[in-house]
Parts: C-alpha cells; structure tokens; sequence
C-alpha cells in the first residue's frame, strides 16, 4: 500500500492529475480528511516533542526551535533550492522572507490573539537576538551586494555558505544554552503525567507526523487550488494565497495542536526557530544551489515589512516582565501581516497594470 501511495504525494505532476479527475465532492470529502490527518498528526508531532523533552531533559521550547524548526522549514528550503536550481531566484528569496513574515505576523499573532501565550525569558533573550540578528545579517549582506554590484546585486555562493556555517552555530548554542541555564531554562513548563515513553517511539512521532503534516498540506492546498479554480478563482490570486497558505501550514498546525494540548512553548520555540532557518538554512542553501539575484522590490517592500515585524517581536520580549504575550501585541503583529499582503497585493496589480509612474 505505501509503494501505491508515495509516488502520488511526491510526484506532482501525478498528484496534480489524480486531484484534476476528481469530480467537486471527492475534492471535499479528500479536504476534510487531509484534515483530520494534519489534525492528529500534529498531536502525535507535539506528544512525541513532549516525551523527547522528558527523556532528554531540554526543555520544550529548545526543542521546538531546532527539531520542530527543522522540520517544518526543510519543505522551503527544498522548494528554494529547486526555485534557485531553475532560475528563479525572486521565488527561492520571496519564499525564505515572506515565511519568516507569515510566521511571526499571522501565526504568533494570531495566537496572541486567541491565547495566553508564555515567553521563556531565559531562552528568548538568546535565541530572539539571533532570530533578529539572522534576518538583519541578510538585509545588510544584500544592502552591499547592492551597493557594490555593477549590475544586478546577488547573494552569492560564498554568502550562502556562510549562512549554513551560522546555522550550525546556532544549533549548538541553543543546545549550550539550554544546558547551561539550569531550571531557568524551562521558564513555565508544566509537569507531564503521563508515563515515560521510549526514546525510539518518541522519534517515530516525532518524525512521523512531520511527515503527514507535510504530505497532508500538501494534498490539502493543491485540492482547495482546484476547487477555486473551478470557481472561477484567478490563477494569480490562487498562487498568492493557496501557495503562501501552503507553506506556513505546518507552522500553523503546529502551534495550534501545541496551544490545544497545553505545551504553548513549543509554538513559540518552533516560530523563533523557523525564522533562523528560513533566514539561514532556506536562503543559505539555495544560495549556495545557485547565486541569487535580489529584485528591486525586496529593498522597498518585502525587507522592511521582515524587519518592522522581527523588531517589533523583539521588542515584545523586552517589555513583558513577567514572560507572558499580551493580546494587543498579536494584534499589532497580524495587523502588519495584513499590511503587508494589502500592499503586496496593490503593488503587484500596479506592475500588472504596466503604467509606470
């Protein structure tokens, strides 16, 4: 059954074929159970996050920020490398940056918004720095890439490599920090009843639902595409919002099975993280896959809105004393999210329209 089953989710051109024969109810009915698979595959991804916690005695929110991370930006990275190898830079860039946007813009806000969420001080006021410092890094990298080019300013494969190196770094120091910070390090973290699982079982949850995230995101947006393509949805509107949604979905999923089951850390951890290695590991290796080009409007538009919402994370973390996300805070984060896709938004339609100002 898996050998049926595995060159449909990884095929495309396949999957895409099977998805178009479907008549609009088969469509509906393929949704809501890509649904339920995300849904629980989230909650095995989240218990076994839990148990590795236990065994290995690193809190909750570490774990989120390299493990968790890893998994869900490797499916960006790869569509980066692939967007890179094929001479598409604006696409393996845009989807680096405008990640790191939707993440803390719209997933962290929105759960600010619906939630208490807690902030481990300790562990924030390390990884935040490199959080902000790796999106910072890039922009003044492509500011003198701009500054010196003759042409068109590039991030080069020497770049690229440098930013895998700093991604190791990181992962290392987060792992030093949490074993230095002693109880401190785990901030709120509640205790677990639960009895102890097996390391080997807490790995095959782990590991196991990062990949029915990813299969089922991947099914459910290509079959949502369709149906609003049968609608009558623009093609363009359909690849700026089913694609964007696509990507963050496992982020998404993410954070609500951890919010839902009580470990919030875990979605803060794993937003932290995603934001590091979209900068570091996503961008970096498709650098590395090939130079990129940066398109003018990444300097007026996609750049800013990075740095306005990772400043402004920041500076949440400074001013909450007591560790803990206010509800205005998500709404000040989502509300630029918004900003940004309305300007995103009228400023494609402004080049579409092709009368230049």
């Amino acid at each position: 059954m898996r050998g049926d089953v595995l060159p449909w989710i990884g095929d495309g051109a396949r999957l895409q074929d099977l998805i178009q024969s479907l008549p609009t109810a088969g469509l509906l009915v393929l949704i809501g159970v890509c649904l339920l698979v995300l849904f629980k595959a989230a909650d095995w991804m989240i218990h076994g996050v839990v148990q590795l916690a236990r065994r290995t005695g690193l809190p909750r929110i570490v774990i989120g920020a390299t493990i968790i991370s890893l998994g869900t930006t490797t499916p960006e990275a790869v569509v980066s490398v692939m967007a890179a190898w094929m001479g598409n830079p604006g696409l393996a860039l845009g989807n680096g940056v405008g990640s790191i946007i939707a993440d803390t813009g719209l997933i962290f806000g929105l759960t600010c918004l619906l939630f208490r969420v807690p902030g481990n001080r300790f562990i924030l006021n390390r990884t935040g720095w490199v959080q902000v410092g790796a999106a910072t890094l890039l922009v003044g990298v492509s500011l003198v890439a701009l500054a010196t080019a003759e042409g068109n300013p590039v991030l080069h494969r020497g770049v690229g490599g440098l930013f895998l190196i700093l991604l190791a770094g990181y992962l290392y120091m987060t792992y030093r920090w949490a074993r230095s910070g002693g109880p401190t390090a785990f901030g709120r973290e509640t205790e677990e009843d639960a009895p102890l699982m097996g390391l080997g079982r807490c790995w095959f949850m782990i590991i196991g639902g990062l990949l029915l995230v990813a299969a089922g995101a991947r099914v459910l947006v290509l079959a949502a595409a369709q149906i609003a393509f049968r609608v009558g949805v623009p093609d363009d509107v359909i690849a700026a919002t089913m694609v964007a949604f696509g990507t963050s979905l496992p982020e998404l999923m993410t954070a609500i099975a951890s919010v839902r089951k009580g470990h919030p850390e875990i979605m803060v951890g794993n937003v932290v993280g995603a934001d590091v290695l979209n900068s570091l590991f996503v961008i970096g290796a498709a650098a590395v896959a090939r130079p990129l080009a940066i398109p003018d409007n990444f300097f007026a538009f996609h750049f800013p809105a990075m740095l306005v919402i990772l400043y402004s994370f920041r500076a949440f973390i400074w001013m909450n004393k007591d560790g803990g996300f206010r509800r205005w805070q998500g709404g000040w984060l989502v509300g630029i999210y918004l900003m940004y896709l309305v300007f995103q938004y009228a400023f494609n339609m402004g080049r579409m329209g092709g009368s230049p100002s």
